[in-house]
């Protein structure tokens, strides 16, 4: 306090001479005189050291022996500024970057960067605001206080001027390394180092490889070109030498290789540069909370913003001044238990586009002619379009095989309620018709592999027994496991066991199916990824893998339930008189079904009586403990003694 009030004093004084200089002689010694009074401001310390304020240079070099910096990456928001999907319509509180804005006043401190790893702008009804000023999932990123935004594969959906202009509306270092404009500059920064605890972390931001095969038109109109993310990383690697502690590699890619295309998938990153610290994955929206290859750590967030991952490294000081990694550890927290931050939902950017989108939402893409796409249900509890063929999933497989260009589909029906009725289509209604978030993917397989799958979902069913009077269903196989497929006829024998029900099976039309032939197949992201593409419940090492062709086919248009809007107002739709476009599907009549079940030897007046029963509450329909699969019994003829 005594140094502050001299200098004050002394200050004070020079400014009083300043104000009086024309009162002395001219050639009067000033310069002297002021540093003889700035000289006073040096006091003696109370312990009779001497106290000098330290040059900036050398307070820098005043680093603590021990740091431990927090990495806390986010990627694959797909559009989810606010916990809300706008195609449903609806809330959903699983995760967003409000909900991840909360989190991190909870997890940082001043030795936390902030990463994310792109697939931001894309989803959730973001092509709405891509001539906006600012896109309201940049927006809140740039409230957030993010260090580095990687580019990733969706951003080059709508072209590269407009990723040029979303790049340009970051506040944060956008990292893009291995896409060069004509000139021959990277189309964003390869890499960026940010100093956190006297710690220089070098970031290399690299995106797939395979955007050239994704977005392949838009790649070539843009006038870009697209290197090996290694090649771009061992450079960056170089470059950075001498000048950061510690390496971090943020990849828009998943783990594996994609199309056997050498280095793009991580696993090749990190067998190649053991020099890395981190590798931020993304891409393929795996819950790795981290893994460790060829002494890489290795971490990947799921999507929509439901997971954050936090990476803590222990370094250590070194002689020559820099620091070293001495331990590091990483987990994944999940967002769905924090509530949304009032910065991001009370900001008027992202309010307005709030606004916005949910006025979208409801507005009108066509009109069903059809009286409904799903039958009532004859026993309530027993979901109809479960157990017989529907509008509702021909449309599904339809719009599948269509984009995909394939000759098969599968889809599931997720909800009891799924249905579209005659009238005016929403885009939120389209919920009912496609509940979750799905991709589509491509794949190609045996004719044999596809009978394996079919028989791994017909155990749906309960196997019919002598003396049941309704169909009923497996309580170890959720309804969302069942896929009704399309491009093909067959018949389910519920009176063979599991893996024997597959009957009579052709091609739609009618043509033999070929057990050793090659059949492409149209199926979500989940589906593929969950039961399809590795082995377990569907396939052994005996019957091999199918082959992924293309993963997100049309991600420029969005998911599945995107891609169906689109089907109903850009391809089958008629326009009609008052500009608003008529949709019809063909109703579905035994001639036409692509499917049926079969082996149910029932009495026809003893069934109709048991359903009378369930419709009176006479009887009722058995359900599991948490009763989201129902009639798990049959109803028999002993239930109506």
């Amino acid at each position: 306090m005594k140094k502050k009030l001299t200098a004050l004093f002394m200050t004070g004084v020079m400014v009083f001479m300043l104000n009086a200089c024309a009162a002395f002689p001219a050639g009067y010694d000033w310069e002297s005189m002021l540093r003889e009074a700035s000289a006073q401001t040096e006091t003696p310390a109370e312990d009779g050291a001497k106290e000098t304020e330290t040059p900036a240079e050398d307070s820098a070099q005043e680093t603590p022996d021990t740091v431990t910096l927090k990495i806390i990456s986010t990627s694959d928001i797909h559009g989810m500024f606010l916990p809300y999907d706008y195609l449903l319509n609806a809330p959903d509180n699983k995760g967003s970057l409000a909900q991840i804005s909360t989190a991190l006043k909870e997890l940082t401190d001043e030795n936390t960067i902030l990463v994310d790893v792109g697939d931001s702008v894309q989803g959730n009804s973001a092509e709405l605001f891509l001539d906006d000023p600012v896109h309201p999932v940049v927006r809140a990123q740039n409230l957030m206080g993010y260090d580095a935004w990687v580019v990733g594969n969706h951003e080059f959906n709508y072209g590269i001027p407009t990723l040029k202009r979303i790049i340009q509306e970051h506040d944060c270092s956008a990292l893009c390394g291995n896409v060069y404009n004509e000139d021959g500059s990277t189309l964003a920064e390869p890499y960026v180092i940010v100093e956190r605890g006297g710690v220089k972390v070098g970031i290399i931001g690299v995106v797939s490889p395979l955007i050239t095969r994704w977005d392949r038109a838009n790649i070539e109109d843009g006038g870009v070109t697209v290197a090996d993310p290694a090649e771009v990383i061992k450079k960056g690697i170089e470059e950075l030498e001498g000048k950061a502690d510690i390496l971090i590699a943020a990849c828009h890619m998943d783990c594996e290789d994609e199309y056997e295309i050498e280095n793009s998938g991580v696993f090749a990153i990190a067998d190649q540069f053991p020099q890395l610290a981190v590798i931020l994955a993304s891409h393929g929206h795996n819950r790795i909370e981290g893994l460790e290859r060829n002494g890489v750590l290795i971490t990947e967030n799921a999507d929509r913003g439901t997971t954050v991952s936090l990476i803590e490294l222990s370094l250590e000081k070194q002689s020559d001044g820099g620091y070293a990694l001495a331990g590091r550890d990483s987990r994944l927290i999940e967002m769905k238990d924090y509530a949304p931050d009032p910065m991001i939902t009370e900001d008027e950017v992202i309010m307005t586009a709030d606004e916005r989108a949910k006025e979208d939402a409801m507005s009108v893409i066509g009109r069903l002619t059809n009286e409904s796409l799903a039958p009532e249900d004859e026993i309530p509890g027993i979901t109809q379009a479960r157990i017989e063929d529907t509008a509702l999933a021909h449309l599904i497989n339809d719009v599948q095989m269509y984009y995909a260009g394939t000759d098969v589909a599968a889809c599931s029906i997720f909800r009891d309620d799924e249905n579209l009725y005659q009238g005016d289509i929403k885009k939120s209604d389209l919920a009912m018709v496609y509940q979750f978030s799905n991709t589509l993917y491509k794949l190609k397989m045996t004719g044999r592999q596809l009978k394996k799958w079919m028989e791994w979902s017909a155990g749906y069913y309960n196997t019919y027994h002598e003396g049941d009077l309704t169909i009923s269903f497996n309580p170890d196989v959720r309804h969302y496991l069942y896929d009704i497929f399309g491009g093909l006829q067959y018949e389910i024998d519920i009176s063979e066991e599991p893996g024997n029900r597959i009957k009579n099976i052709t091609l739609a039309d009618g043509s033999p199916f070929d057990m050793d032939g090659e059949y492409t197949v149209a199926i979500n992201n989940y589906r593929a990824g969950s039961q399809l593409l590795s082995y377990g419940e569907v396939f052994s090492e005996e019957d091999g893998l199918p082959e992924l062709v293309e993963r997100d086919v049309r991600g420029e248009l969005g998911g599945i339930r995107e891609l169906i809007g689109d089907y109903i107002e850009n391809v089958k739709g008629v326009p009609a008189a008052d500009g608003i476009v008529d949709f019809t599907v063909e109703d579905i009549t035994p001639e036409n079904a692509c499917w049926k079940i079969t082996g149910c030897s029932w009495d026809p007046k003893k069934h109709e009586q048991a359903a009378k029963l369930v419709r009176e509450g006479k009887l009722s329909i058995k359900c599991t403990e948490d009763g989201r699969d129902k009639n798990i019994v049959s109803i028999t003829e002993e239930d109506l003694k």
